[in-house]
């Protein structure tokens, strides 16, 4: 498969697995318990197709643009393709059918259960990284935002916005990302170099890198 950069690729992305579908011999790559990519393997483990989700518009443009690209084997074709592993789509371009297929499956859960699925709050902090879960705090997302260093009785500021105002899932679905609320809740311990770096450390999580 000329495409040898894609297992390493889809495990770093947060919260995905993988597992053998021993059946069908399909590699299955998923996020929650849902499968959002396949590498499917013949009787020799040879890879023969890898399949993702796609919407069915797009999904039926690039089948009329591509050879290599066909619809989903043995799977629903309306959204599932099927990519020809030794074929002539662009890598740059199947790393973005990778990233659609993962956002388009994890979008598919209810938004709580998303930030449940990726570990994160709704501004892409890892609470399970904070020394103070478990301990002063619950967490933003079992605590509906309203966290230790939030106003009395309220959500975060920033949840307030995202989960409650918006209805999004993270503020990774806002097109404001990282907007003026974000710099307003600023922690005040950080120096200037480190909440930037935290800045992009949070974007990069909400965009599953």
């Amino acid at each position: 498969m000329r495409y040898d950069w894609m297992d390493e690729y889809l495990l770093s992305k947060r919260a995905v697995t993988k597992d053998l579908q021993a059946e069908w011999n399909w590699i299955r790559y998923k996020i929650g318990d849902r499968m959002f990519a396949a590498i499917l393997l013949d009787d020799d483990d040879r890879p023969y197709y890898i399949n993702v989700k796609l919407d069915p518009a797009e999904g039926e443009f690039l089948r009329g643009q591509y050879a290599d690209i066909i619809p989903g084997y043995y799977s629903d074709k309306r959204c599932w393709n099927s990519v020809m592993p030794d074929g002539a789509v662009p890598d740059e371009l199947l790393r973005g059918l990778l990233d659609k297929s993962y956002q388009l499956v994890l979008r598919g859960f209810p938004k709580k259960k998303q930030r449940e699925i990726l570990g994160l709050s709704v501004c892409g902090t890892d609470c399970a990284a904070c020394p103070l879960h478990g301990e002063t705090c619950a967490g933003c997302n079992a605590l509906c935002g309203k966290v230790f260093h939030a106003p009395e009785g309220k959500p975060c500021p920033l949840y307030a916005c995202c989960a409650n105002k918006h209805r999004y899932a993270t503020c990774g679905d806002c097109p404001d990302v990282p907007c003026d609320l974000w710099r307003a809740a600023r922690d005040p311990s950080y120096s200037d170099e480190q909440f930037e770096a935290s800045i992009v450390e949070r974007v990069r999580n909400l965009k599953g890198e």
